[in-house]
């Protein structure tokens, strides 16, 4: 199967903290690799801006290096010396004036124009402030801004303050990776584009979902960031939370920005506030040859949580009943993110019990190995009657897709062609981000506001014995985490 490339149209990209690790990891080589499948147009043009005095020749040297180490190319390779060619750099001074006559000079009428705000949230209102007060953006000019969206609601409301003093919500494109992944767009299609899930797709049928983001790296070179956040603030308010939704919310009226995002802001006002004893925190603990989270952390008081698992619930028709699981965590047994929905038992079994597990399963596989396979009930081979067998449909998009399916596009590489089109579906809108910290305060607040200290836990293990407990109170087991 051979993918369609439809080229953007011509662009002037500008990153600020174009020097930073985001940008040589991803956004640089994602760039790199859309010039190579030929949706970028030779004219366009990308400009790194940063706080580093240096010239256009240097900055190119840059990138290249990062693009040979992160997107596996070789230095001689051709199309890297002519994709190094659309790059330029002006050194800004985010705080002052320094720069930003430079970067004005540089944008061409009748381009796309973007600035991605690959920076410290801190700085987003002095570049925001400056870009429009140097005339350097318009009314059609869009921006891209990293997480974190705020530490709680009233961070979150006075960044969206801020940014809408000088942009209009449809110029706003807040990025979350998550939703840049090809199995997260694959989970609307199998929802809304075959008959044989939808119908099913409800508290009648399903008995309960579990969401797992496992890594098995702590926390060690950025502890100091990671224990001002916790898994809460880094991965349940934002990425398992955007998960949560596309699984939950209701078919759109359109696959259109605004109707999509109206669906999941329903999906996150309907969630009930969770019980204290549906919440396990958990800390990494060290294993005689890595530290633990403590010492990580460099905080040997710290109460911050390297593990979350939680019982969810969302009060409407659709989901009465059936509960939803959430956990991530870190120095966890594999890397590993999945959406597992357990479809219900059929109410009267017609063979012999077998003592085997007769629930239905779809398992959608985010990363590694990214793909979808659905557990059927069919009969052992072989006489000696009818034995049951749990068996998958298994489709690995590397597998079914062929070569097009092992080399899909990063997540930041769709992400970004999406803001050059004008495309906000997979962008999170400024009252869902707020609804969503809405209902994550209250917990935390309890969290910071009480005594108790997160749960221990190995590393290399599944987590907290408590969160075992959790399930097995509801006779449910955690799916086992496994690469």
């Amino acid at each position: 199967m051979v993918s369609r490339v439809i080229p953007v149209e011509d662009f002037d990209l500008v990153i600020f903290g174009a020097t930073g690790d985001l940008a040589h990891r991803k956004i640089l080589p994602g760039l790199f690799r859309r010039f190579v499948a030929g949706q970028i147009p030779e004219t366009s043009r990308i400009i790194g801006a940063a706080r580093t005095e240096q010239d256009d020749d240097a900055f190119r040297a840059e990138a290249a290096k990062a693009i040979v180490e992160f997107a596996g190319v070789k230095k001689n390779d051709p199309d890297l010396v002519r994709f190094t060619g659309l790059l330029g750099y002006t050194a800004i001074d985010a705080k002052g004036e320094g720069g930003w006559k430079a970067l004005k000079a540089r944008m061409r009428k009748g381009a796309v124009h973007a600035f991605y705000f690959s920076v410290a949230p801190s700085l987003f209102g002095d570049i925001a402030e400056r870009l429009h007060g140097h005339g350097i953006t318009d009314k059609h000019s869009r921006i891209v801004v990293e997480k974190p969206f705020g530490r709680d609601l009233e961070t979150a409301r006075a960044l969206n303050t801020m940014l809408a003093q000088h942009f209009r919500e449809q110029q706003i494109y807040r990025i979350d990776h998550y939703l840049g992944k090809e199995t997260v767009q694959n989970l609307m299609a199998v929802r809304f584009a075959n008959i044989l899930f939808e119908p099913l797709w409800n508290a009648q049928f399903i008995d309960h979902v579990q969401i797992t983001v496992a890594e098995t790296v702590g926390v060690s070179g950025r502890g100091s960031y990671y224990d001002k956040s916790g898994a809460i603030r880094d991965m349940v308010q934002n990425h398992m939370m955007q998960l949560l939704c596309l699984i939950a919310m209701e078919p759109p009226y359109h696959f259109d920005p605004n109707a999509v995002r109206d669906e999941k802001l329903k999906v996150i006002r309907a969630l009930e506030p969770v019980e204290p004893s549906d919440i396990v925190r958990g800390q990494y603990q060290p294993d005689g040859k890595e530290p633990g989270y403590l010492e990580d952390a460099e905080n040997p008081d710290s109460r911050t949580e390297s593990y979350v698992a939680m019982k969810v619930r969302i009060s409407n028709w659709r989901w009465q009943g059936t509960p939803f699981y959430l956990r991530t965590g870190k120095k966890l047994r594999a890397r590993t993110s999945e959406i597992a929905i357990t479809f219900k038992e059929p109410p009267h079994s017609i063979f012999d019990d077998t003592g085997a597990p007769r629930a239905n399963e779809l398992v959608i596989r985010l990363q590694p190995n990214e793909g979808m396979n659905l557990k059927v009930m069919i009969k052992e081979p072989g006489p000696g009657g009818m034995r049951l067998v749990q068996v998958p449909l298994d489709m690995s998009f590397a597998d079914a897709l062929g070569p097009e399916g092992a080399d899909m596009p990063d997540a930041y590489e769709r992400l970004i062609m999406d803001v050059i089109r004008g495309n906000q579906t997979l962008f999170m809108r400024g009252d869902e981000v707020e609804a969503a910290w809405a209902w994550t305060d209250p917990i935390i607040r309890a969290w910071e506001d009480g005594k108790q200290r997160p749960e221990p836990y190995d590393a290399g293990s599944s987590g907290p014995e408590e969160a075992l407990r959790l399930m097995h109170r509801d006779n449910r087991r955690w799916r086992e985490i496994r690469a």
